[in-house]
């Protein structure tokens, strides 16, 4: 299991565009990926689970992955959050 903190730093945080890509990008690894955010929980493959944290910018969520690709995939999603989601 990979588990990784990262602060979202777009301003709108993972609003619906953003959560978008994001949820793209964790489809693309065969692995369980969840996002927290204040002791809540999400599937990181399901749009209304991450768009239901509310996640704004500046706000530190935690990363966590299970399974073939977990490093792989904390990686994509770490670097795509990185990146500001191209806003």
């Amino acid at each position: 299991m990979c588990v990784q903190d990262i602060t979202v730093e777009n301003q709108v945080g993972l609003h619906a565009r953003p959560a978008t890509f994001f949820i793209q990008k964790a489809n693309e690894f065969k692995c369980s990926i969840w996002v927290e955010k204040d002791e809540r929980r999400a599937n990181a493959k399901s749009l209304l689970g991450v768009l239901s944290l509310g996640i704004v910018g500046g706000t530190t969520i935690r990363l966590i992955a299970d399974g073939v690709d977990e490093q792989q995939a904390i990686e994509g999603l770490v670097k795509l959050i990185e990146s500001g989601f191209n806003e």
